[in-house]
């Protein structure tokens, strides 16, 4: 049965043929102008082609067969008329169905001559061709990118071989001729530059992107996506390994957020939308496109630009009031991961530096000349961290915060004491750190998230502040991890969030009690109460979340599978209400707690550091996890565990996992929990009692609580069904709620509301009010 996508509320399609041609390397050259809200410039893509890397995941056996072998429409790079008849094609990806569907002869071009992104109200795109498009009986060959809401204004072939010096790419008896097979050899020969000469590749990849045209290709776009073709060029082999596009974003783009800052002062970033970065550059969006990338943006002289770089940029000022910002990357990753934020944001140092930080900021960068290696990788070729030898003893790597003008005090305070001792506590549990510096930005307040990791920057919320240490502290950690899972080692198939969320969530709590340098005792009631705090948001998750939005790998064995073309979808990756889920941090969380215990924290974190030097700078699935772990496991405490019981109970089924149903609830052991629960049976004590009664009566004594105690306590408040107005009162001054952190506080900004809010308004609405108000 054929389903027609609904944008708005499903699937997130991924719509790049990277199975034909991958991009290897990407330059942006951009400019933000904030009075129109728009970022505009160029993007050149270098590609290597089907036949010169080995296909990194599996496919299926679908193809994409053509409903017309008519002609198509495609924006041309000179006056013209092609005429444009109804197709309609099905694309078949294995395990979710969609149409393709065309709108006829109706033109939505803008002034540009380009489409406007809006040809349609519901099905995937507009589009006059098909997206699986190696030769089809086609005369072309048809490049896809993933794009949307972008303003395509020209789209050209690279002249690679007039770069002067680039001789030194072709054999000699090649030289004779300029053709587009010897462009294509000049590309490939870059792109496959040993990482030793990294320095020099960077620098012939910056001379190539601002070589001239050597003709403009036909494009056009549909909501999705943007297809181009070179006339005569009829396999990807023959189509140019180098493209230039001009383009500008929208204003209403989804993947850049344009807003004001604390200090009310304008700035733009990227905030993780679900549509990733498309709405940012033309890309290929599928994790399987990993490729490096190096940008120059310019901007008004007040703003600072930060970015997904390895150098900690500085300004070159261009013209009077108009700087430049040049960062770049040599470890190849997914295009979802480059992010961006530009604004008058201030770096935040320490009051004084001492020796101490002084010798610990030292960076050891990676040199071409004296580098001694120590292991040997099994990803890509780059320069690896991992093989240099001053690196993998590096416990804190060199790091900034930038902050609103505003906030410059309590980041001064909080934050910066934190990093050094949560880097080092990270490195003590997985080992080198895979990015060589780390900036941190406060973002705006219309931030959804506490936080979010890309490579060699964490964006914080400003939330993250209030709760002094407490609080900053595991959320830093939980970022801080996603350095290794999430951004080092990545899911190959993105509905498996649990490989990096899951394992954020388990590493957050080991982080966070070596950096505060615990005992043993102290860490493990810590890690306890917060299993049983996650325990209670486990189980109201599951009672109140549609149960298909519950599976952590949703599409089972076909988890990985992509169309022939390289094409798939995203299960669920548009649905609003999985913006307000932490299913795949919850489950992910308990399934490794089990894992550990079962094998011992000593052995299983072991293996995790054997795990991270084996995998790191690829791409894994859940099966590739938990057979190297089973592996690892002596056969006495494995007798009823096997990857398929993995699946079955944890990761294929929706509801609490059978492992943990009848199981003692965590924190059954813990005093911290045992203290919480003595609390509530005061306050359970002090809700019944009459109100005229209550006040002939000794008062309640409450003890003080640590953060995630009172946490916890109002975790329980929340499961009674009626707590009266003295009540409440009584709660808010014992507490001081209003002046807790983001997970207690009433009216936090978090994904979902805090537990006072939720305490307050679910029981302001049962108790009686003289003045109607809560």
């Amino acid at each position: 049965m054929e389903i027609k996508l609904d944008p708005s509320r499903d699937d997130l399609p991924l719509m790049a043929n990277t199975s034909h041609m991958l991009v290897k390397h990407y330059v942006l050259d951009l400019e933000v102008d904030f009075e129109s809200r728009i970022i505009e410039g160029t993007i050149v893509l270098f590609f290597e082609d089907g036949s010169r890397f080995r296909k990194q995941t599996s496919s299926t056996k679908e193809t994409c067969q053509l409903a017309s072998n008519k002609a198509y429409k495609f924006r041309t790079p000179e006056l013209c008329h092609i005429p444009v008849t109804n197709a309609r094609t099905t694309f078949n990806v294995g395990y979710s169905d969609f149409v393709i569907c065309d709108k006829g002869e109706e033109d939505t071009s803008d002034k540009d001559g380009n489409h406007d992104n809006q040809e349609q109200a519901s099905g995937i795109s507009s589009s006059k061709y098909c997206c699986d498009t190696e030769n089809h009986g086609r005369e072309d060959f048809l490049l896809v990118l993933d794009c949307c809401d972008l303003s395509v204004l020209k789209v050209e072939e690279v002249d690679v071989a007039a770069v002067p010096g680039i001789e030194k790419f072709i054999r000699p008896s090649k030289l004779t001729t300029v053709s587009e097979e010897l462009r294509n050899e000049i590309v490939h020969e870059l792109v496959t530059l040993p990482a030793v000469h990294w320095r020099k590749q960077l620098d012939y990849f910056v001379r190539c992107s601002q070589a001239p045209s050597c003709g403009e290709l036909f494009f056009d776009t549909d909501t999705w996506s943007l297809q181009i073709r070179k006339t005569g060029a009829q396999t990807a082999t023959d189509f140019p390994h180098a493209i230039r596009i001009s383009y500008k974003t929208k204003p209403e783009g989804q993947s850049v957020t344009w807003t004001s800052d604390q200090s009310g002062r304008p700035c733009v970033y990227t905030m993780g939308s679900p549509i990733n970065n498309r709405a940012l550059f033309p890309c290929q969006e599928p994790p399987v496109a990993m490729s490096t990338w190096q940008a120059t943006v310019r901007a008004a002289a007040s703003f600072v630009v930060l970015m997904s770089g390895e150098n900690s940029a500085k300004p070159t000022q261009l013209h009077e009031g108009c700087s430049s910002w040049h960062y770049y990357v040599t470890m190849p990753m997914p295009a979802s991961t480059f992010t961006i934020a530009v604004g008058c944001w201030t770096e935040v140092v320490p009051k004084k530096w001492s020796s101490n930080d002084l010798m610990i900021e030292r960076p050891f960068p990676l040199s071409e000349t004296d580098c001694r290696y120590v292991g040997v990788c099994s990803h890509m070729e780059y320069p690896c961290r991992f093989q240099n030898a001053a690196a993998t003893t590096q416990k804190v790597i060199p790091h900034r915060v930038f902050a609103p003008g505003c906030l410059k005090g309590v980041c001064q305070e909080i934050l910066l004491r934190l990093l050094p001792p949560c880097l080092s506590a990270a490195h003590s549990v997985l080992g080198s750190h895979p990015f060589s510096r780390l900036d941190i930005l406060i973002v705006p307040a219309n931030f959804s998230s506490l936080g979010m990791a890309s490579p060699h920057i964490i964006f914080l919320s400003q939330s993250t502040l209030t709760g002094r240490s407490h609080l900053c502290g595991p959320r830093l950690c939980h970022e801080i991890a996603h350095t290794w899972f999430g951004l080092a080692i990545g899911a190959r198939d993105w509905t498996e969030e649990w490989l990096s969320e899951g394992f954020a969530t388990h590493l957050e709590d080991v982080f966070w009690a070596e950096a505060q340098q615990l005992a043993p005792h102290d860490a493990e009631e810590q890690r306890e109460l917060r299993a049983c705090l996650r325990w209670h948001r486990l189980r109201d998750e599951l009672r109140n979340s549609p149960e298909e939005m519950q599976v952590l790998r949703p599409s089972k064995e076909k988890t990985g599978h992509v169309s022939d073309s390289g094409a798939s979808v995203v299960k669920h990756g548009l649905n609003p209400e999985k913006n307000f889920m932490q299913v795949h941090y919850l489950k992910g969380y308990f399934l490794l707690r089990f894992l550990a215990r079962r094998l011992g924290d000593k052995t299983y974190f072991s293996f995790l550091r054997k795990f991270v030097h084996k995998f790191h700078g690829q791409l894994i699935l859940s099966q590739d996890f938990l057979q190297m772990l089973l592996e690892n496991i002596p056969e006495e405490k494995r007798p009823d565990l096997s990857v398929e019981n993995i699946f079955q109970d944890w990761l294929e089924s929706s509801g609490i996992p059978k492992p943990l149903q009848g199981a003692r609830p965590p924190g059954a052991d813990c005093g911290l929990v045992r203290r919480v629960d003595a609390e509530v049976t005061k306050w359970m004590r002090l809700n019944q009692r009459p109100r005229k009664r209550r006040r002939r009566e000794e008062e309640e004594v409450f003890e003080k609580l640590l953060p995630d105690q009172l946490v916890l306590l109002l975790e329980h408040l929340l499961e009674e069904k009626t707590l009266s107005r003295p009540t409440l009162q009584t709660l808010q001054r014992t507490y001081c709620l209003h002046e807790q952190d983001a997970e207690a506080a009433p009216g936090a900004s978090l994904p979902g509301q805090p537990a006072a809010h939720r305490v307050v308004t679910q029981h302001c609405q049962k108790a009686p009010s003289r003045n109607g108000t809560p």
